[in-house]
């Protein structure tokens, strides 16, 4: 398992960190463990990978929306 491929399982995790509230953490580091666990085939941890991106990205859209008035 490389370094990359470590950073990009962790993304979702990193992104929950600057969101609004402490809400989204937890789920998106468990997201984050899943990648890691179920990526020792190829595609096999892309469910939980991109169920933590969207928990993630909502997370960090709320905080962006209270900062700059975003719809």
């Amino acid at each position: 398992m490389t370094l990359s491929t470590v950073l990009i399982a962790a993304l979702p995790f990193v992104l929950s960190l600057a969101s609004r509230t402490n809400h989204a953490i937890a789920p998106c580091a468990v997201a984050s463990v899943l990648t890691l666990f179920l990526s020792a085939e190829p595609y096999r941890g892309m469910l939980a990978w991109s169920i933590g991106m969207l928990i993630a990205i909502i997370a960090l859209r709320e905080r962006l929306r209270l900062i700059s008035f975003w719809p």
